[in-house]
Order: C-alpha cells, then structure tokens, then sequence
C-alpha cells in the first residue's frame, strides 16, 4: 500500500508559488470594529447524511487535550486524506489557490520581517508552523523558500501522507511534522518553554482551517501562544456572506462539484470584521486583507479587494 502510494505521490508535482500581488486592504489599529447584523441563515440544499459517531481510532485523529476541533470535520478530512497530492481530487480547489496563497504570504511576511521578496529562500533562519497542515501542500512551498517549518495537523492519516511526499525532495524532508491539534501543542511548548525557549515560531500560518473548528475564538488564543511577542499570523478563511454561500457550496459542492458535499457549513463562516476582533482579543492585530477572486473565463485565481468570499489575513502579535 505504502509503494504503491509513493509511486503516485512520484508522479504529482508540487503548487507553484510565484503569482504577483494585487490589491489588499490594510487595517489600523484605532477603528472599533464590530461584526455587523446577520440576515436568517439560508435554506440549505438537502444535506447529506451525517457521519458517523467513531472512535478516535477508527478516525486516524489524536488529541492529546481539550480541543476547539469538532470531530464530525476531522472525520471528513480523514476520509479523504489519500488524496492530498491529487491535483484533481478533492483538494483541486487548494492546489489551484495555491500560488496566489503564497503570494500574499510572500508579499507580508518579508515586508514583516524585513527580507527580501525577490529572493529563492527569503525566509532562511524564520521558524514557521502550519497548523492545519493536511497533506504539506503549503509546508511544503514555505520550507523551500527557506524557513525552518513544523507542519501540525489533528488527522494522523494527513501527517502520514504529508511525512512521505515530503521525503521524495532534500529541501522538504527537514519538514517536523507532528499530529496534534493547535491547542495541544501550545501546551506543549509553553510547558518546554523555561527549558526550550526556541520553542515558538516567528510566523504562525492557518490556512481554510477556521472555519472547521468548533471555537474559533480559542483556536485563535491557540495560535496566538503558538507566536514570538511581535511575530507573525496568517489566517485564511470564508466570509459568511451570501455570495460565499452560492460560490462555495452550491456552485462549488452541488452543481461543478469540486469539494465533496458537506464540507463547508455556512454558519460556521467567519465575517472579516469578526476574525479582526477573534484576533484582536487574543492579542493579534490585523494589518492587511486580501481577498480571492476566481475567473471562470481563464480558470484563474487572483489577489484582489474583494474579500466577500474567500479571504486571507495578515496581522502582528503585540508583545507582552
């Protein structure tokens, strides 16, 4: 099972990651924010049938602690976890916002950290962790522009399959994956911290994880231990707009088909004022946004201002 697994994984390529950076919308600090009213949730499309209740064994899922996850979400995630490197799988719509993920993560963090963004390996000697890593699509990409990247992920059947693709290149088998969920981990190492104080990373990247916890509020706390005082946070998420409703579950899900049904929940979308206060209440400051736009004319994701339905955030720690 295992070769004829790295056979497949021998013939898929890697995300590129070299798309330019478009608009962005840049926050301040001083604005109050508050989420705005919600409108009734939509009627949905008929749901599927629920999963159903296993055992942490039969889900592939560690947790070693109390967790913001819900287990229903980990369970669709492990059921499709041998498709990761499947570009045109169930994560086609991943590998295809990819590039543009990187680009903005290219574009913030050297501007954060002072690097230059035309360099091949412009994170060289920055500590990164993914949490929410699944397959490694994103470890990946980062640990080849030079940072030193953990991948964490709460589905044992993603770390394996992320562990072996990752192995088949020198400049990504340094990858330390570790299964866990976000929460775990930062206990860990804030209970190494007085022993291994390089325990903790300088950026901290979340990406399409968000909206699949139960509490996003202390999941954001989580992250949030996870980051050195005036280091780095990078979220992506799905606005709960009823745009994001039509483009991410009804077009993409019932009519073209591009994620399995069930993935997304509407209600557990996150408005962009509503992950700027999260944040902001676990000590993270929002400095930019950008949004994802898709043109089904040329089959082309892009950066734009437009953050009614996909969006990525970009914000700073405040040092104790």
């Amino acid at each position: 099972m295992a070769s004829k697994l790295l056979i497949q994984l021998r013939a898929l390529s890697a995300a590129a990651n070299g798309h330019r950076v478009l608009a962005r919308r840049v926050f301040s600090d001083s604005p109050s924010l508050s989420p705005p009213e919600v409108s009734s949730t939509p009627p949905p499309p008929p749901p599927p049938r629920p999963p159903p209740q296993i055992s942490q064994s039969e889900s592939g899922v560690k947790s070693s602690a109390p967790s913001s996850l819900d287990q229903n979400e980990l369970f669709k995630f492990s059921s499709i976890a041998e498709t990761w490197w499947d570009s045109e799988g169930p994560f086609k719509p991943l590998h295809a916002i990819n590039p543009i993920r990187l680009s903005f993560i290219r574009s913030t963090l050297c501007r954060h950290f002072g690097r230059d963004p035309n360099s091949a390996r412009p994170f060289q000697g920055l500590k990164f962790v993914d949490v929410g890593c699944g397959g490694g699509i994103l470890s990946e990409p980062l640990a080849r522009m030079g940072a030193t990247v953990t991948g964490v992920d709460a589905v044992e059947k993603n770390i394996k399959i992320a562990r072996l693709h990752a192995d088949l290149d020198p400049l990504t088998s340094t990858i330390e994956y570790c299964c866990t969920t976000a929460e775990a981990y930062a206990m860990l190492l804030w209970t190494e911290k007085m022993v291994e104080e390089h325990k903790s990373f300088d950026a901290v990247i979340s990406l399409e994880v968000i909206e699949h916890v139960a509490n996003p509020a202390e999941f954001c706390k989580s992250l949030a231990a996870l980051t050195v005082p005036d280091g780095a946070t990078v979220i992506s998420t799905v606005n709960r707009s009823m745009r994001a409703y039509a483009a991410t579950i009804i077009i993409a899900e019932y009519l073209l088909r591009w994620l399995p049904i069930g993935t997304h929940q509407w209600s557990s979308f996150i408005t962009p004022e509503e992950l700027v206060l999260i944040l902001r209440r676990a000590s993270v400051s929002v400095k930019e946004m950008a949004g994802f736009v898709y043109d089904p004319l040329t089959g082309k994701w892009s950066l734009s201002d437009d953050i009614n339905v996909n969006y990525i955030a970009y914000g700073t720690k405040t040092a104790l």
